[in-house]
């Protein structure tokens, strides 16, 4: 078996508790999610929840070895299907629910930071590098 570095490790880990954190704040703040959706998707509340449960799943997942891989994949995915709710919540600067608006640049500067988010978890989905001994 291959060994993880410690860097990727630790990183796998920061994503895993933010991910079952996000996760469980779908349940918590529902409203905040359902209100950056865009109109044309169903089921708001149902999509939330569903969401949510996908998180803490893919987070819960990425901490077990057997499992890491599939939960990255599926992480990836997850990542790109709540891709709409950011573009709506920056294109249409959708207000927080106490009617605060978030500065535009935060909105959009979010866009970019999701593919980076996309790639962390994607990086999960690789085999780890094997390290000659003789290199270090």
């Amino acid at each position: 078996m291959e060994k993880e570095s410690t860097i990727k490790l630790v990183l796998r880990w920061v994503l895993a508790i933010a991910m079952i954190a996000v996760g469980i704040e779908h349940f918590r703040n529902p409203a905040f999610f359902e209100n950056i959706m865009p109109d044309y998707l169903p089921w708001h509340l149902e999509l939330v929840y569903i969401s949510g449960v996908f998180e803490i799943l893919g987070g819960v997942g990425l901490l077990v070895p057997m499992t890491k891989k599939a939960a990255a994949w599926g992480l990836v995915a997850l990542y790109i299907c709540v891709f709409p709710a950011n573009i709506n919540h920056a294109v249409n600067n959708v207000p927080m629910l106490d009617g605060r608006e978030l500065h535009p640049a935060l909105l959009w500067g979010r866009l970019p930071l999701q593919a980076v988010i996309i790639l962390w978890a994607w990086w999960y989905t690789r085999s780890p590098q094997v390290v000659d001994n003789e290199d270090q």
